[in-house]
């Protein structure tokens, strides 16, 4: 992935025309973009944005806001209650509990600046990554 001003970018590549191409993927709005290397792609990206930008203000409209942050889900009541009891028991809200959650999920997926650099995750992963380590040293000693 790839953002911009808060607009997401999903990229694939396409082996036979040797081209990196892609579209924003937190709008309803068609924004595409293209481009043959990274750095051209990344500022084909930059260039869509501001256009689509452009042209709504041109327009006298405004641009689709990429995201809210409020979104409603059906969850089977049961579902809800177990999620409700989960969130008291830890002592936070419904929303400071779900929203922890779904940190949690896509922790694992992390966007890249339209400038290229990633956002590091590295200390997270090396802590998860020695404390998963010596859970099963413990694991391993518990069983002799």
């Amino acid at each position: 992935m790839i953002e911009y001003k808060g607009y997401c970018g999903k990229v694939e590549f396409d082996d036979e025309a040797g081209i990196f191409h892609g579209e924003v993927i937190n709008t309803r709005d068609v924004i595409t973009f293209q481009g043959e290397s990274v750095s051209e792609l990344q500022q084909a990206f930059r260039d869509s944005i501001d256009d689509y930008l452009e042209f709504c203000q041109e327009r006298g409209e405004s641009p689709e806001k990429p995201f809210s942050g409020q979104f409603v889900t059906r969850i089977p009541p049961e579902l809800h209650r177990q999620v409700n009891m989960q969130a008291a028991v830890v002592g936070k809200s419904l929303n400071a509990w779900v929203t922890e959650q779904l940190q949690a999920a896509v922790g694992q997926s992390v966007p890249v600046k339209a400038s290229g650099k990633k956002q590091s995750r590295a200390a997270t992963t090396k802590k998860k990554a020695a404390t998963t380590r010596s859970a099963k040293k413990e694991a391993a000693k518990a069983t002799k």
